[in-house]
Protein backbone atom coordinates (compact mmCIF):
# COMPACT_ATOMS: atom_id res chain seq x y z
CA UNK A 1 0.00 0.00 0.00
CA UNK A 2 2.82 2.45 0.90
CA UNK A 3 4.36 2.12 -2.50
CA UNK A 4 1.12 3.72 -4.18
CA UNK A 5 1.61 6.74 -1.93
CA UNK A 6 2.61 10.01 -4.48
CA UNK A 7 4.03 13.19 -3.03
CA UNK A 8 2.66 15.94 -5.36
CA UNK A 9 3.25 20.09 -5.35
CA UNK A 10 0.01 21.38 -3.95
CA UNK A 11 -2.01 23.71 -6.50
CA UNK A 12 -5.23 26.24 -6.01
CA UNK A 13 -7.84 24.11 -4.93
CA UNK A 14 -5.84 21.98 -2.48
CA UNK A 15 -6.81 24.19 0.31
CA UNK A 16 -10.05 21.45 1.44
CA UNK A 17 -7.63 18.60 1.53
CA UNK A 18 -4.71 20.42 3.55
CA UNK A 19 -6.86 22.06 5.82
CA UNK A 20 -8.34 18.28 6.46
CA UNK A 21 -5.29 16.67 7.45
CA UNK A 22 -3.57 19.84 9.09
CA UNK A 23 -7.04 19.39 11.70
CA UNK A 24 -7.07 15.68 11.98
CA UNK A 25 -2.99 15.11 12.58
CA UNK A 26 -3.03 18.34 14.93
CA UNK A 27 -5.86 16.61 17.02
CA UNK A 28 -4.65 13.53 16.91
CA UNK A 29 -1.19 14.80 17.90
CA UNK A 30 -1.93 17.18 20.57
CA UNK A 31 -5.50 16.02 22.32
CA UNK A 32 -4.73 15.49 25.73
CA UNK A 33 -1.40 16.82 25.45
CA UNK A 34 -2.39 20.35 24.90
CA UNK A 35 -5.52 22.28 26.47
CA UNK A 36 -8.46 20.83 24.55
CA UNK A 37 -10.29 24.11 23.69
CA UNK A 38 -6.58 25.33 22.95
CA UNK A 39 -6.40 22.30 20.36
CA UNK A 40 -9.96 22.75 18.77
CA UNK A 41 -9.63 26.87 18.42
CA UNK A 42 -6.29 26.11 16.79
CA UNK A 43 -7.21 23.97 14.49
CA UNK A 44 -10.01 26.18 13.29
CA UNK A 45 -7.97 28.95 12.88
CA UNK A 46 -4.41 28.17 11.86
CA UNK A 47 -6.15 25.38 9.45
CA UNK A 48 -8.61 26.66 7.95
CA UNK A 49 -9.65 27.12 4.24
CA UNK A 50 -8.85 30.76 3.58
CA UNK A 51 -5.20 29.97 5.55
CA UNK A 52 -4.03 27.64 3.28
CA UNK A 53 -6.21 29.37 0.27
CA UNK A 54 -3.57 32.36 0.96
CA UNK A 55 -0.81 29.98 1.44
CA UNK A 56 -1.30 28.96 -2.15
CA UNK A 57 -2.10 31.72 -3.80
CA UNK A 58 1.17 33.03 -2.36
CA UNK A 59 4.91 33.07 -3.99
CA UNK A 60 6.43 32.66 -0.08
CA UNK A 61 5.21 29.43 0.49
CA UNK A 62 5.99 25.63 -0.88
CA UNK A 63 3.77 22.91 -0.01
CA UNK A 64 3.61 19.36 -1.55
CA UNK A 65 0.71 17.20 -0.91
CA UNK A 66 1.16 13.15 0.04
CA UNK A 67 -1.94 10.90 -1.17
CA UNK A 68 -2.27 7.31 -1.90
CA UNK A 69 -2.91 7.76 -5.07
CA UNK A 70 -3.44 10.66 -7.52
CA UNK A 71 -5.93 12.53 -6.87
CA UNK A 72 -7.23 9.85 -3.43
CA UNK A 73 -7.27 10.44 0.35
CA UNK A 74 -4.82 12.70 1.47
CA UNK A 75 -2.42 11.35 4.22
CA UNK A 76 -0.14 14.27 4.82
CA UNK A 77 2.19 17.18 3.42
CA UNK A 78 5.34 19.50 4.12
CA UNK A 79 5.04 23.39 3.90
CA UNK A 80 8.38 25.00 3.21
CA UNK A 81 8.53 28.89 3.47
CA UNK A 82 10.86 32.48 4.69
CA UNK A 83 11.50 31.61 8.36
CA UNK A 84 9.45 33.32 10.70
CA UNK A 85 11.55 32.08 14.34
CA UNK A 86 13.16 34.14 16.74
CA UNK A 87 16.69 33.02 16.04
CA UNK A 88 19.83 35.01 16.12
CA UNK A 89 21.77 34.64 13.24
CA UNK A 90 19.09 34.12 10.36
CA UNK A 91 20.26 33.73 7.05
CA UNK A 92 18.89 34.36 4.07
CA UNK A 93 20.08 30.80 2.79
CA UNK A 94 17.83 29.65 5.87
CA UNK A 95 14.06 28.33 4.68
CA UNK A 96 11.52 27.11 7.23
CA UNK A 97 9.66 23.75 7.50
CA UNK A 98 6.60 25.39 8.65
CA UNK A 99 4.53 22.55 9.30
CA UNK A 100 5.12 18.64 8.28
CA UNK A 101 1.98 15.97 9.20
CA UNK A 102 1.21 12.62 8.46
CA UNK A 103 -1.57 10.71 9.98
CA UNK A 104 -0.47 8.56 12.68
CA UNK A 105 -1.88 5.46 11.05
CA UNK A 106 1.14 6.02 8.08
CA UNK A 107 3.70 7.20 10.48
CA UNK A 108 6.59 5.04 10.40
CA UNK A 109 6.01 3.58 6.98
CA UNK A 110 8.88 6.27 5.12
CA UNK A 111 6.04 9.05 4.41
CA UNK A 112 7.74 11.38 6.61
CA UNK A 113 10.55 11.28 5.86
CA UNK A 114 10.19 11.28 1.85
CA UNK A 115 8.08 14.69 2.61
CA UNK A 116 11.00 15.86 4.50
CA UNK A 117 13.46 14.76 1.62
CA UNK A 118 10.96 16.88 -1.02
CA UNK A 119 11.54 19.82 0.88
CA UNK A 120 15.39 18.83 1.59
CA UNK A 121 15.83 18.64 -2.62
CA UNK A 122 13.45 21.81 -3.29
CA UNK A 123 15.73 23.78 -1.06
CA UNK A 124 18.85 22.21 -2.32
CA UNK A 125 17.89 23.21 -5.62
CA UNK A 126 16.76 27.15 -4.79
CA UNK A 127 20.41 27.72 -3.21
CA UNK A 128 19.34 27.48 0.32
CA UNK A 129 21.70 26.04 2.86
CA UNK A 130 20.04 25.27 5.80
CA UNK A 131 16.20 23.84 6.61
CA UNK A 132 14.58 25.18 10.12
CA UNK A 133 11.56 24.35 12.01
CA UNK A 134 10.09 24.22 15.05
CA UNK A 135 8.73 21.73 17.21
CA UNK A 136 6.68 20.91 20.36
CA UNK A 137 9.69 20.09 23.37
CA UNK A 138 6.97 17.72 24.45
CA UNK A 139 6.56 15.68 21.41
CA UNK A 140 9.39 13.38 21.14
CA UNK A 141 8.57 11.00 18.31
CA UNK A 142 8.92 14.24 16.26
CA UNK A 143 12.18 15.17 17.99
CA UNK A 144 13.65 11.78 17.49
CA UNK A 145 12.51 11.38 14.23
CA UNK A 146 14.10 15.16 13.26
CA UNK A 147 17.29 14.06 14.89
CA UNK A 148 16.83 10.98 12.51
CA UNK A 149 16.59 13.20 9.69
CA UNK A 150 20.04 15.55 10.31
CA UNK A 151 18.16 18.04 12.28
CA UNK A 152 20.04 19.74 15.46
CA UNK A 153 18.94 21.67 18.24
CA UNK A 154 19.43 25.61 17.43
CA UNK A 155 17.42 27.29 19.73
CA UNK A 156 14.47 27.73 21.55
CA UNK A 157 10.71 29.76 21.36
CA UNK A 158 7.50 29.81 23.28
CA UNK A 159 4.48 28.73 21.16
CA UNK A 160 0.82 30.48 21.85
CA UNK A 161 -1.75 28.02 21.30
CA UNK A 162 -5.03 29.77 22.82
CA UNK A 163 -4.56 31.11 26.43
CA UNK A 164 -1.38 28.58 26.98
CA UNK A 165 2.26 29.18 26.38
CA UNK A 166 4.55 26.19 25.26
CA UNK A 167 8.15 25.35 24.86
CA UNK A 168 9.47 25.20 21.43
CA UNK A 169 12.65 23.57 20.43
CA UNK A 170 14.10 25.44 17.09
CA UNK A 171 15.86 22.81 15.19
CA UNK A 172 18.32 23.31 12.01
CA UNK A 173 19.03 20.51 9.36
CA UNK A 174 22.56 21.98 7.58
CA UNK A 175 22.32 21.13 3.71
Amino acid sequence: MMKDVEIRKCVAGDEELLALVGKATFLESFAGMIFGQDVVEHCIVQHSLEKYREWLASTHYEIWLAEIGPGQAPIGYVVLTKPDLPLEGLDPKDVEVKRIYVLSRFQGAGIGKRLMETARNFALARGYQRLLLGVYGGNESAIQFYRHMGYREVGTRTFQVGEHTYQDLIMGWDL
